[in-house]
């Protein structure tokens, strides 16, 4: 776990008290509504449908347990609303409610206070914080290290990578350091404050992409030279999401490690010249690329060539500068027991001995490392009662518990919106597993399509079209069975509640969307998205399976198309090893039977106008 330098204590807590400056001056009515705007943006504050909203940067979501008990005061002290704001805000979704059938007849959600919401950017968020408490927000996240700096505004956002990061057997090298770098590089870098849009960099060092970094503005993927050994970068750019789905382009096969920073500077540098200013849907570097094609990776490299030859490699690093980074992500101390081969087994007999839900749990949770003897745990934060990530005060601070039990006091967010244990030790996991279940945090379907993604949608957010957590609620309880969701197998279900796309739907193998069809909230869905994992593939853009559909018919939809998938897998080798993948069938069969059978379902019969949430305050707050 990487501690925060004094440097960076004394740094986040000087812009503390600047923020706290600049709400007082606003306070007073000498900064205008229009001028205080971009400086609370900076500090990661939104205004939203209800209520302010908080971003909290986790850099590479790798957080330590004394910051989860800061993060669970903040909910339990600050994430509570005025009692008539919250009341004058659920009478708005209850009346947005009773214009629609509740799919499956399921009610939706109550709004939630108190909460931390974990993002697809392994950032954490806050959505009830009143305005005038929020300058003690950040002086209490800065005695942690922790802030909301450039988690918004047209700059170089949060950093992420991998959930397995430094410690998965399939590392070329660990990201992490080359994470920090970058970090401490774009941190109110001057040049790049005011970018023609925002810009997120993604990062991992493993054969297997995690960090679904060919969705990124900047995707980076370490690797090694094959003829000299070499540590370097493949660097792709101009993937995104949003109103138009792009992978990025490969522009560079191999920057070498220590001329990273340059080279980012050359394609910061290009955007920022030749980048649209002129129209926000155009603005993205995704837009250049795809429209420059080899005149945009030529122009890098002629910028990169004056930085390199004219200007003397500013940001060359050293072996040594990456070195003192390095050190600072050394393991914790390893716990020296019996061989790795005689603890998995006693791990394993524990399984066949205790409960058939722990050998589920081990497999569909628990993940092997470099290290035979330890293992990495993800905590599920996606059950009943509950929107998808969302963590309470009282669980954020049984997870540092358990984090300081069985994890060396450290968890990390995930890219799936869950927590990982990363650094737990094979004899402990009996024990981890029931203390996890006893907070409702063990159950077993992670990467199954309960354990799905979905942002907050149109409870909370002012962009919203549609509402995502009242079909999150329907699809949990539907998929209650785990019997049924382990005989499905892998499936990643995403969900946006509108076209910027932060429940990442283009990349689910089965991809939902709010949209606003006349006024009323309809859901369009895709197939054979991919996040470039092995399991998924190749990164690309799911394809639509047909016109928008109801509200009411969501579920339907999402039942015929696995029905369809039980119809048409085949078998792989023997019983025992089961059926080929969801996304395998999709491949082989593809598209047209699931459009058939999502066609089926489509409701004829007139349903009650459906209005779609009004968009207050609206403010670019996509993750």
């Amino acid at each position: 776990m990487l501690a925060a330098t004094d440097f960076d204590l004394d740094y986040v807590c000087r812009r503390a008290a600047q923020y706290r400056d600049q709400l007082q001056r606003w306070q007073r009515g000498e900064l205008s509504d229009e001028q205080f705007r971009p400086l609370r943006l900076q500090n990661g504050w939104y205004v939203q449908r209800h209520a302010p909203m908080l971003r909290v940067a986790v850099p590479w979501g790798e957080l330590n347990s004394a910051q989860l008990r800061v993060l669970a005061r903040v909910a339990r002290e600050f994430d509570q609303p005025d009692a008539a704001l919250l009341a004058q805000a659920q009478t708005a979704q209850d009346t947005l409610e009773a214009a629609q059938h509740a799919p499956t007849g399921i009610p939706a959600p109550r709004l939630k206070v108190g909460v931390g919401h974990f993002t697809t950017r392994q950032n954490v968020q806050f959505n009830w914080i009143p305005l005038d408490r929020s300058a003690d927000v950040m002086d209490l996240l800065a005695t942690a290290g922790l802030h909301g700096i450039q988690t918004s505004g047209n700059c170089i956002r949060n950093i992420t990578s991998d959930g397995l990061a430094g410690l998965a057997a399939d590392e070329v090298a660990d990201p992490r350091p080359w994470c920090e770098l970058l970090r401490q590089w774009s941190t109110a870098h001057p040049e790049f404050a005011f970018l023609p849009r925002k810009f997120k960099i993604a990062v991992t060092g493993a054969l297997e992409d995690r960090a679904a970094t060919l969705w990124h503005d900047v995707g980076l993927q370490l690797k090694r030279d094959d003829r000299t050994g070499a540590l370097g970068f493949a660097v792709y750019v101009g993937g995104g999401m949003g109103r138009t789905p792009i992978v990025a382009t490969l522009v560079n096969s191999f920057v070498p490690a220590l001329e990273i920073l340059n080279y980012l500077e050359a394609v910061l540098r290009t955007y920022n010249r030749f980048g649209r200013r002129d129209n926000a849907y155009k603005a993205r570097i995704k837009i250049l690329v795809k429209a420059e094609g080899q005149a945009f990776i030529d122009a890098v490299q002629t910028e990169y060539t004056a930085i390199v030859e004219r200007d003397g490699a500013p940001q060359r690093l050293t072996q040594s500068q990456v070195d003192a980074v390095a050190v600072r992500f050394a393991p914790p101390p390893q716990r020296l027991l019996n061989t790795a081969t005689e603890r998995v087994a006693q791990v394993l007999q524990a399984a066949a001995e205790d409960d058939p839900g722990f050998a589920r749990w081990l497999e569909r949770n628990v993940h092997a490392l470099r290290d035979p003897l330890y293992r990495a745990v993800t905590l599920s934060f996606k059950r009943l009662g509950q929107a998808p990530g969302d963590a309470t005060a009282e669980q954020l601070d049984a997870a540092a518990g358990l984090a300081d039990r069985f994890s060396a006091g450290v968890a990390r967010v995930t890219h799936q919106q869950n927590l990982l244990l990363p650094h737990v030790h094979c004899a402990d996991l009996p024990e981890l597993w029931r203390a996890a279940r006893s907070l409702g945090l063990a159950r077993e379907h992670v990467g199954l399509v309960s354990d799905f993604i979905a942002c907050p949608g149109g409870d909370y957010c002012a962009l919203a079209n549609a509402r995502s957590l009242p079909i999150a609620a329907a699809l949990t309880e539907r998929f209650a069975d785990l019997d049924e969701l382990h005989d499905l197998g892998p499936i990643d279900l995403h969900m946006s509640g509108c076209i910027n796309s932060c429940g990442h739907h283009h990349s689910g193998h089965i991809g939902i969307l709010g949209v606003d069809k006349d006024g009323q909230e309809w859901y369009q869905v895709t197939l054979g998205g991919s996040d470039g994992s092995a399991l998924s593939g190749a990164a690309q853009p799911g394809r639509v399976i047909g016109p928008s559909f109801s509200a009411y018919e969501v579920l339907g939809v999402v039942d015929a198309v696995l029905d369809t998938y039980r119809q048409h897998r085949q078998p792989v080798g023997t019983a025992a090893q089961g059926f080929e993948t969801f996304m395998a069938t999709v491949r082989r069969v593809g598209l047209e039977p699931f459009k058939a059978a999502a066609a089926q379902v489509r409701q004829h019969a007139a349903q009650p106008a459906t209005a779609t949430p009004a968009a207050l305050h609206a403010e670019p707050a996509t993750v």
